[in-house]
């Protein structure tokens, strides 16, 4: 490790062969925190080039947990780290389009710089996460959709876990965790909090056999938030969406706030789920899904999104979640 410090010291950056070899030691117990910590700071003051992104996504699977499943998955995943502290819009997503018949392999992990992460929300309401193949095969095969804590399937990123958790920020950890879903999902939708991340990972997946979009609100969100246009990279390119475009008024971010407590965060989650919440919080809720049904299936968007509102109006998405509660 300290060959790889001593060299982004230098600023010079690291090979895609030599950031696989430094997330190997990072993971291993020859590294200490300090030098983590030190790893970690580097990239907090510049961006990752797409070697290192490719050479760090490369070994944390490497190094997971697999699971595979006899059927094609989605993953609905963003970046996280925006800092702004929306309602669970990722999971809320994943579930609708479970309900819409779309199988859903949701990878996620606890908030770092927010309130509440997928997983906080989802463990606050009952669900209990574990990574035995079986269970997740019948969760998938049974309700549509399955949940993939990232540590339970990522024990390379437990050493970093206490790093990260006092600094409290974003790290290039939340750049990664898209993209080292264990299940390595054919069709993805991602979001990302900034438009130079989304070109890397247009680069990377380019090279993949993924179905794939990348969305990033240019404001700053890593989703579809419609509190501004928004970015979007995909198999057949660039796109600029406006919320016009997409048939739904631009909101502030106020209406897309997730509260101040995993308590308000949760009953958010079931308001939204329920078709209880507020237009602006069931159109956001409809435009991602609608995004990723369109990704799955080639259908018409605007059908698509018109798809994904009757499943949050019609109970359908909050009853997938009952059913998840129940066969958990």
């Amino acid at each position: 490790m300290k060959t790889y410090l001593e060299k982004l010291y230098q600023h010079h950056t690291l090979s895609r062969v030599e950031a696989i070899a430094a997330l190997h030691e990072l993971s291993s117990d020859k590294t200490n925190p300090s030098q983590i910590a030190s790893f970690i700071t580097v990239f907090l003051m510049r961006g990752l080039t797409t070697e290192e992104l490719s050479g760090f996504s490369e070994a944390l699977l490497q190094l997971c947990i697999p699971v595979s499943f006899d059927q094609s998955v989605m993953d609905v995943c963003g970046t996280g780290g925006d800092g702004k502290n929306t309602f669970n819009i990722s999971t809320l997503t994943a579930l609708v389009v479970a309900a819409c018949g779309i199988p859903v392999a949701k990878h996620g992990n606890y908030g770092v710089s927010s309130v509440s992460g997928s997983s906080n929300v989802l463990e606050y309401l009952g669900y209990t996460f574990q990574n035995e193949p079986g269970e997740l095969k019948r969760q998938l095969e049974k309700n549509g959709i399955c949940f993939l804590h990232a540590p339970l399937f990522h024990p390379a990123l437990k050493r970093a876990a206490p790093v990260r958790k006092e600094l409290g920020i974003k790290t290039f950890f939340n750049m990664l965790g898209p993209l080292i879903n264990p299940a390595q999902p054919s069709r993805r939708l991602i979001g990302v909090y900034s438009s130079d991340i989304g070109r890397k990972y247009n680069y990377l997946l380019q090279t993949l056999p993924v179905n794939y979009a990348i969305v990033h609100s240019v404001d700053g969100y890593d989703e579809i938030a419609t509190t501004a246009d928004v970015k979007l990279f995909g198999n057949r390119g660039e796109e600029y969406l406006t919320m016009e475009s997409l048939g739904i008024p631009k909101v502030s971010p106020e209406e897309v706030f997730g509260g101040n407590t995993i308590h308000e965060a949760a009953r958010l989650f079931i308001e939204i789920l329920k078709g209880e919440g507020t237009i602006a919080q069931t159109n956001v809720l409809a435009v991602n899904a609608g995004i990723a049904i369109e990704l799955a299936t080639g259908r018409d968007r605007s059908d698509c999104i018109a798809t994904a509102q009757e499943a949050i109006k019609s109970g359908k998405a909050y009853q997938t979640f009952l059913n998840i509660l129940k066969t958990n």
